[in-house]
């Protein structure tokens, strides 16, 4: 599936290489979600979708990376992640909050509003 360019910096993929730079020191540009899946985790394939409309609708406020969790072993110990899918908000290069498990989206929806405030 190919992403259109603002797309893709609203929603990308990233690894244990990249995520300094693009979620860390991005997150001090605005709010990023980070997604930790697996493929083999059945509520990971329920949540990334609800996760992607939730982003697009709020208009670029907050962005969406995502971490497969297989391949970047050391970040998911790094952050202490017991279960999948865990989601967390970085703001300001730090972790703020966080939730495991699927969610409906009404749910994500006002989980991002708490953090973002005011339009």
């Amino acid at each position: 599936m190919k992403q259109h360019h603002a797309e893709a910096t609203l929603i990308f993929d990233v690894s244990e290489h990249d995520f300094a730079q693009r979620v860390l020191e991005g997150s001090r540009e605005r709010p990023i979600l980070v997604d930790f899946w697996a493929d083999w985790c059945a509520p990971c394939r329920v949540l990334t979708p609800i996760l992607e409309r939730v982003v697009h609708a709020h208009g670029g406020r907050v962005a969406l990376a995502k971490v497969e969790v297989d391949d970047n072993m050391r970040l998911a110990g790094h952050y202490r992640l017991r279960g999948f899918p865990t989601v967390i908000l970085f703001r300001d290069g730090e972790p703020t909050d966080r939730f495991s498990g699927a969610r409906h989206e009404h749910a994500v929806r006002e989980f991002i509003d708490s953090h973002l405030g005011a339009a």
